[in-house]
């Protein structure tokens, strides 16, 4: 009798990113064993570069609303950014804790950078675009995502996000000012 073969479990390189939140949740909930291998995002190292050559991916306009100089540009980005916000949140449904019913999906893991990532940037640039007001749905399921047990168990701390990225708020600054010149 043939015995199947063990996989080997997957390596998920990255430490404190959105982008590996989105994987390792979806790891977990389905059962897929995994090694999370840290690896620091401001010094890329070969292993990181070698696996993901395209490793800073960003929505521009949220990116520039959040750290670019107040004035014009930031203020068309504020306003593309609010509308992406508010398009995403008329996704969820009535009644629903998460974008496809009472259970994380795929989209919830596409859209968790808003759940953790996003209030600390927000913190940290001065700039509020999600707010109860304007998004209270999306408040609602940005709570009840952080909330999730299985989310949970992957998602970073908060103040420890905001201490390894605050450091790096000149950086966030130089980018949205060359993304916004680059219309």
């Amino acid at each position: 009798m043939e015995m199947p073969c063990e996989q080997p479990a997957v390596k998920l390189i990255g430490w404190l990113s959105p982008y590996v939140h989105r994987a390792e949740v979806a790891l977990r909930l389905k059962g897929v064993p995994y090694d999370l291998l840290h690896d620091d995002m401001a010094s890329k190292s070969d292993l990181l570069l070698a696996h993901n050559p395209v490793h800073k991916k960003c929505w521009k306009a949220l990116w520039v609303a959040l750290w670019a100089e107040p004035g014009e540009a930031q203020a068309a980005a504020a306003r593309e950014a609010k509308e992406g916000l508010a398009l995403l949140e008329a996704q969820l449904p009535e009644g629903k804790r998460f974008f496809g019913g009472d259970a994380i999906g795929l989209l919830d893991i596409a859209a968790s950078g808003l759940a953790r990532w996003l209030g600390v940037f927000e913190e940290m640039a001065g700039v509020r675009l999600l707010t109860e007001e304007e998004h209270p749905a999306l408040c609602r399921w940005a709570r009840a995502y952080a909330a999730d047990q299985t989310a949970q168990q992957c998602l970073p701390d908060r103040d420890l996000v905001l201490a390894v990225l605050t450091p790096r708020r000149d950086m966030f600054v130089s980018t949205a000012k060359a993304m916004a010149a680059h219309k």
